[in-house]
């Protein structure tokens, strides 16, 4: 039989084993160094020469050698424990260990190619091709929202639309339980845009992307699992999906790595399209959005308070950064009629609107106008445009605000709000506390409803996604059985009446 030729490695995996070597060659520096602060034992002391009796030979016994070097106790060797030995080798110790973490969380600027970094286990497919033929043509349980609540609604075209909305039912085939997107929490999920079949992207803590086709045949036996694409696309938290308006088979994925991906769904492959130039440089990306009409260009915020700008068809990747606040920005976005208009949440507890088309300062202290803002009590953690000029907010102080700026359109470069202008039309009271556990609660509209109307979707922390209207009317509120997890991030489908939701655990619901 022929030899087969190796396959070249992927930056990925060059980089794997370089840092698999780094750690090699840092244990056996330590283990040197352990070697030679350790003391030399002093000679055993002379004795007197006595007569012994003698002794059966016994066998020797063959001890085996350790694989690796067992601990000494510092103590028991001399070491004082405020010696600068002491503390030299602790120092040691910790920069190994520091750096072993650090190549986990370091990101790879280069291509990856999908083939390479497939999440393993069982609950996961990670063939490139399998990803290819998605696209191929195209208080748990204790809700606060009821039934007769609908039926009580006097307003026919509200009633109308709330029928509807809770007439969503959740997927059959699969319990929620047995739709394992990704192997941890999920932190971001998105709907590819097509109207053919329900496509679901989602992305974990550490950097997973798994991909769902909800129009899969529906298992034969019940031991049968849904067929889930995932790969390691990112080394750090995933936080937002964008999908290009341009082209169908783009996907941008940012992260806290600091970078944003592109995935290219035709050729299986993930690139870099923005990453900061300094390759230890730490600016974690929170949120993506675009233009409709300028799809080469992508706005991104970070955790540092930043808001950048960054042209993907320039060679050099020219990006403009802009500090916005002085906190963490956890959302914004774009008005979608208006790009221009720029709206950020932040840690600060303030929402700010910013028009882009003025700037002041220049360098580092560049930036856009400042419309309007308005204070929450607590901290801000999204910022969502709607097309008609709504802009819905979510805030630890237990509260969704819905801000009105239906004339937006008709602002000048320079427009300030007041204090008045900038009151929330409507507040709706909303349990936030997510706690350590479960992944921030933020708002996500439908970007162009078919019937016209704007709605929003938000996770609900007694295991719902609630659906809600631009007035503040509650419309639906979507659950079913086999829902074990708080399904937080929720995400509506841009045309199609679909709303997914993403748990703690990876795992995905489904309402259609």
């Amino acid at each position: 039989m022929p030899a087969t030729s190796a396959k070249p490695l992927s930056a990925f995996e060059r980089k794997r084993r370089e840092n698999r070597q780094a750690n090699i060659e840092l244990i056996s520096e330590l283990a040197e160094v352990a070697t030679n602060i350790l003391p030399t034992p002093p000679p055993p002391a002379a004795h007197a020469k006595h007569p012994r009796r003698k002794r059966s030979p016994s066998a020797p016994v063959k001890r085996e050698q350790p694989l690796r070097r067992t601990r000494a106790s510092a103590r028991l060797a001399g070491i004082e424990a405020d010696s600068e030995v002491q503390k030299r080798k602790f120092e040691e110790e910790a920069a190994a260990e520091a750096q072993k973490q650090a190549a986990k969380r370091m990101r790879v600027s280069g291509d990856l190619v999908l083939g390479n970094i497939g999440v393993e286990g069982r609950k996961w497919d990670n063939d490139v091709q399998g990803l290819k033929d998605i696209f191929r043509g195209a208080q748990p349980g204790v809700r606060t929202f009821t039934e007769d609540q609908i039926k009580e609604t006097t307003d026919e075209v509200l009633k109308k639309l709330r029928v509807r909305m809770g007439g969503l039912t959740l997927y059959e085939k699969w319990v929620p339980n047995d739709i394992k997107l990704v192997p941890q929490r999920v932190y971001s999920m998105g709907f590819h845009p097509t109207q053919d079949k329900p496509i679901i992207f989602a992305g974990d803590k550490e950097g997973a992307m798994g991909v769902f086709d909800a129009s899969q045949d529906a298992p034969e036996d019940e031991d049968q699992e849904p067929q889930v694409s995932a790969f390691h696309t990112h080394s750090r938290t995933i936080s937002s999906f964008l999908f290009s308006p341009a082209d169908a088979n783009s996907v941008y994925s940012a992260s806290y790595d600091s970078s944003i991906r592109r995935l290219d769904i035709a050729k299986g492959v993930s690139v870099q399209v923005y990453a900061p130039a300094d390759v230890s440089e730490d600016a974690p990306i929170s949120a993506l959005d675009m233009a409709r009409s300028d799809p080469n260009v992508i706005y991104f915020s970070t955790l540092e308070g930043v808001v950048g700008r960054t042209d993907i068809r320039e060679p050099a990747k020219k990006t403009d950064q802009w500090v916005l606040s002085e906190h963490k920005i956890g959302g914004f976005s774009l008005h979608p009629l208006h790009p221009h208009l720029l709206a950020t949440a932040s840690l600060d507890r303030t929402v700010k609107i910013w028009d882009l088309r003025k700037f002041s300062g220049s360098g580092h202290k560049k930036t856009p106008t400042l419309v309007g803002e308005h204070a929450s009590r607590l901290s801000v953690s999204h910022a969502a445009w709607s097309a008609g000029g709504h802009l819905a907010t979510s805030s630890y102080d237990d509260t969704i605000k819905i801000y009105s700026f239906a004339d937006a359109g008709k602002w000048k470069p320079g427009h300030t709000l007041t204090e008045k202008e900038m009151e929330p039309a409507h507040v709706v009271r909303h349990n936030n506390q997510t706690g350590r556990w479960v992944t921030i609660l933020k708002p996500q509209w439908q970007q162009q409803p078919k019937d016209g109307v704007p709605k929003f979707v938000i996770g609900n922390m007694n295991r719902f996604v609630d659906v809600f209207a631009a007035d503040g009317s509650q419309l639906a509120q979507l659950g079913g059985d086999g829902i074990t997890a708080v399904p937080a991030v929720a995400q509506f489908h841009p045309t199609m009446d679909w709303v997914a939701g993403g748990t703690a655990s990876g795992k995905l619901c489904l309402w259609m």
